[in-house]
């Protein structure tokens, strides 16, 4: 298997890096440039860059990064991002050497023209889906955004989610108001909070730990959400009414 290695940036951003067995990555959402520059003086050999959406936390680095190195880089076709060498979009599948070919996913829910890559076991998905959390509706709609969610719900269970924040526990306070009551989130979070004690990432999560916690993979159920019940004073029947509200009141939690 590759490996994965969460680099920190910012305050809670992360840079995915993706090796494979030849020692060669692929850097994701490069929003700062130094932290990845520092890894390839450590010996990073970096073989393409991927971009998911067009915000500053994850194009910053693009600059300096491709006045350094010499390396493809992949990104939606948007004109607000600037130094993508190949424009992919829904459908598109990135062949590079010694990877499993990665395909091109449009989830416009937190941009209009947010991507995905997925490679038949990794996810990576930008903003679109956090732990215990999802990204917000800048550009999309709530229509846009349950298509995406339910495109990854669909995946295999042990999907590896690499989400570009470090959310995790600002989310499980809103899981908890939504459902008090969930034991495997409870132990969940405890992991978490060793976990980020110790400097260590929380990601990436897994597909079945999300679908198990995550409020926004759980629409369907309305036994999972007695907390939007309350602030509804009624459940809608519709996930599509219970994911926008669900999505509104996080905004303002």
């Amino acid at each position: 298997m590759h490996a994965l290695t969460a680099i920190p940036a910012f305050t809670d951003n992360y840079i995915w890096c993706y090796r494979n067995k030849n020692g060669r990555s692929v850097v994701v959402d490069p929003g700062d440039a130094t932290p990845v520059l520092d890894a390839v003086a450590r010996g990073l050999d970096v073989a393409a860059i991927l971009i998911t959406h067009h915000h500053p936390d994850h194009i910053g680095g693009l600059p300096a990064l491709r006045q350094q190195l010499d390396v493809p880089v992949y990104g939606p076709a948007d004109a607000r991002i600037g130094g993508v060498d190949v424009r992919v979009g829904e459908g598109d599948v990135i062949a590079l050497e010694g990877f499993a070919p990665l395909q091109v996913w449009h989830v416009p829910a937190h941009t209009r023209s947010h991507i995905a890559y997925y490679d038949g076991h990794v996810l990576f998905c930008g903003d679109t889906l956090f732990s215990l959390g999802c990204g917000r509706l800048f550009e999309g709609s709530p229509e846009q955004l349950l298509t995406a969610l339910d495109r990854i719900a669909a995946l295999p269970d042990d999907t590896l989610i690499c989400c570009t924040h470090e959310y995790t526990l600002a989310n499980a306070r809103f899981a908890r108001a939504v459902e008090p009551a969930n034991a495997a989130r409870e132990a969940y979070v405890a992991e978490v909070e060793a976990k980020r004690q110790h400097g260590e990432a929380s990601l990436p999560s897994t597909l079945q730990r999300e679908k198990a916690c995550n409020p926004f993979l759980r629409v369907h159920c309305a036994a999972a959400l007695p907390g939007l019940a309350a602030q509804l004073g009624q459940l809608p029947d519709s996930r599509l009414q219970r994911l926008a509200a669900l999505r509104a009141w996080k905004d303002r939690f």
